[in-house]
């Protein structure tokens, strides 16, 4: 099953990107944390964030509250790219497998759409530890997420 727009019915990239940007500057925690926005697709978001010893837990790695927090918009905004203007996204349920120390310079967030619905999204996001330019699985989001109209 291929859940990928055609190429004619596709939104413009920029536009995607565009609004993706628009909801990640609103978005408190992730600027506090200090994240900030990578690839933008249809279907899939890339949030990265950059190593800092107030996002540890007491053994210096990323805490799991900081890799959850990316992980879930990445998912989120994913499920955005595919959802119609007029409506946004709203995180319903997720399951995070941490699997293994998150650490390194950074951490990145992949969210991919799995399932774009009319009222329901299910999303997949991998986090990976970036250390060196070499990427480390360290945690696996799976993620709901219920669209509704934009207030």
């Amino acid at each position: 099953m291929n859940d990928t727009p055609s190429s004619d019915t596709a939104p413009d990239r920029e536009a995607v990107r565009a609004r993706v940007q628009d909801c990640f500057d609103r978005s408190g925690l992730l600027c506090h944390l200090g994240a900030h926005l990578g690839e933008v697709a249809p279907g899939r978001v890339h949030i990265h964030l950059p190593y800092g010893a107030q996002l540890t837990q007491h053994l210096g790695f990323f805490h799991a509250g900081a890799t959850s927090a990316i992980a879930d918009a990445a998912g989120g905004f994913a499920a955005l790219t595919r959802t119609p203007i007029g409506y946004t996204v709203l995180t319903v349920e997720f399951k995070v497998n941490l699997m293994a120390p998150a650490q390194g310079e950074s951490l990145e967030a992949v969210g991919r759409v799995i399932r774009a619905g009319r009222t329901l999204s299910v999303v997949q996001v991998d986090v990976y530890a970036v250390q060196l330019g070499e990427k480390t699985p360290v945690a696996l989001m799976q993620q709901t997420l219920m669209s509704l109209p934009e207030k």
